[in-house]
Formats: structure tokens, sequence, C-alpha cells
């Protein structure tokens, strides 16, 4: 189960000396959605189930081999980010910074362990509107977007 809130981002808080990895991630199933991600030199495949805050998650890993089968299966249904992994009290911010074709934008993430935690956060000043309902800034929507 993943518990998740998404917001945008007004201005950039100071990134230097924060870890961040380059994430790659193709969709080659919509329903269900299900995707190839690489995280720096690592692979997964993530399926991920109806909802928006809330919703089913299951995520393993998988070689090299497989994922680039599966990037190739994806064609031009790719996302491009850098992330950033900003400490926020008990949580961490997520920061993504999309390149590729759709370069500008700037998503934050925060993972809970409750909807009560969820609901009860209190954003940092550099963040903007939360987008957790909006379905057009889902990463599938954005893949399957040209941009």
């Amino acid at each position: 189960m993943e518990i998740e809130r998404k917001f945008l981002v007004k201005n950039l808080p100071d990134l230097k000396g924060v870890k961040y990895s380059e994430i790659k991630q193709g969709y080659f199933s919509i329903t269900p959605e299900k995707r190839v991600r690489q995280i720096d030199n690592r692979y997964y495949i993530t399926e991920k189930g109806e909802g928006d805050m809330v919703r089913e998650e299951k995520e393993w890993e998988i070689d090299k081999k497989e994922a680039e089968t599966l990037f190739a299966m994806s064609k031009t249904y790719i996302i491009e980010k850098r992330r950033y992994y900003i400490e926020y009290g008990e949580y961490t911010i997520e920061l993504d910074i999309y390149g590729g074709k759709h370069k500008g934008l700037i998503v934050a993430e925060v993972e809970f362990e409750s909807e009560k935690n969820a609901l009860d956060f209190i954003p940092p000043s550099w963040f903007s509107e939360d987008i957790t309902k909006d379905k057009s800034y889902k990463n599938m929507v954005l893949a399957l977007n040209k941009g």
C-alpha cells in the first residue's frame, strides 16, 4: 500500500550536497498500470492500483536485460527525472525535476505510514499547489502525453 501526497514547487530549496538519483521509467501496460524503472544502476517493475492518495503498489527488482526489453516495449512512453531526497522532520521529500519532454516540471512527493499522517502533514513554504488528486500529474499520464 502506498500513501502519498504530491505538490507542485514554487521555488527550489538549496540542493547543494543533497543526495539524488537519475530515474528513467517507461509504461508498458496501462490497465493495469505497470512500469519499468531504472534508478541509477538498478531496475524494477512496479504495478500500481487505482486511486490518488492511497493505492496498492507492488514492486520487485529485475535484471538489466529484462529492463531493456520492457523499455523497448514502452517505446515513447518514457519519463526522465532527477530525484532529490530531502529530509524534512520525520519525512523524506522526493523532489523530482523532470527532463526530456517534461523539462521544467518540478514535483515534490511525500510518502506516509497512515492516511492520518498524510492529512495532518504541513508542507514546507517552498511547496505550492497540492496536486495529489489531479490525475494530469500522474507519471503514467505524463508518459502518455507528448509533452
